[in-house]
């Protein structure tokens, strides 16, 4: 029994006070849904919708140098962070990104201001249609997506996000071993987005509406950091260091400059939890 006294006390609930750490979580809204929230979304949604379609065609449309200050003045933020020691302009650059929304090679080549390749797992028929990079999709088989990442790196530079799933909170998933195998130098890129009213991923609803919802916020910021590139061309023919411990090192470097926790919970985990599936999208907006 809660009396009146106990009732005027409440108050939300840190998340550093939880009993246990919320790692996944799934649904479309970032703001609690209280009345006046709730009418504020419903008031929003004509006006997001129609934004989200420029923002679209803006990005499609024009260069990255006439786009990037029209996006800026609508409500998109993006926060650059360089290493001390310049990338040299060299093909074959491995850029590895932590995951934060579909939209994180597209920020990563915007702030580098070149186009990338940028690798993925399951992704929408319509997320690829829209995308103004090159996307390659990757087929689950060891053996042979890395013969797919090796001829990609041939011709130019490449991005992949080795959790293979996205993750909402200050936590970084497992990362797969695959881009350490590659014979290539590996920059690591730490990827932070922040949203005011919608999230922009999804586990159990339709996941090539996913752009869309992150670009109908009235404001959204990604925050990329490049950090200093590692060459690990040795580490493929040396058998004393495993391709595991390389991507294990590079989740502890970004999960330092990120300040989140790494852990070695998998896309698997993800959704198994909050969808019961395994997460393998076929065709269209499936999930």
């Amino acid at each position: 029994m809660v009396n009146e006294a106990d009732k005027r006390t409440w108050h939300d609930l840190p998340k550093e006070k939880y009993l246990k750490p919320l790692i996944f979580h799934d649904g479309r809204l970032a703001i609690r849904p209280n009345a006046v929230s709730i009418l504020t979304v419903f008031m929003w949604l004509p006006f997001a919708t129609l934004l989200a379609l420029i923002r679209i065609i803006l990005a499609l449309s024009l260069p990255y140098k006439i786009s990037t200050p029209i996006l800026v003045f609508s409500g998109l933020r993006l926060r650059v962070k360089q290493p001390n020691t310049p990338i040299s302009n060299t093909k074959g650059l491995l850029y590895v990104c932590n995951h934060r929304t579909l939209l994180d090679p597209l920020y990563l080549s915007t702030a580098l201001g070149r186009p990338l390749t940028a690798v993925t797992y399951s992704l929408s028929r319509m997320s690829e249609i829209i995308a103004p990079i090159k996307t390659v999709r990757l087929s689950r088989d060891r053996e042979q997506d890395a013969n797919i990442m090796e001829k990609m790196l041939s011709q130019g530079d490449l991005v992949v996000c080795p959790e293979g799933t996205t993750c909402r909170e200050p936590y970084l998933l497992r990362f797969s071993p695959l881009f350490a195998e590659m014979n290539a130098e590996v920059v690591p890129v730490a990827m932070d987005a922040n949203v005011s009213m919608f999230y922009g991923t999804t586990a159990s609803g339709l996941k090539c509406l996913d752009p869309l919802f992150f670009l109908m916020n009235p404001f959204a910021s990604y925050n990329v950091e490049v950090l200093n590139k590692i060459n690990i061309s040795s580490t493929c023919h040396d058998a004393s260091v495993s391709s595991v411990n390389v991507a294990n090192q590079v989740q502890k470097e970004l999960g330092k400059s990120l300040g989140f926790e790494c852990t070695r919970l998998t896309r698997k985990d993800k959704y198994l939890i909050l969808a019961g599936n395994e997460g393998i999208v076929n065709s269209g907006c499936k999930s």
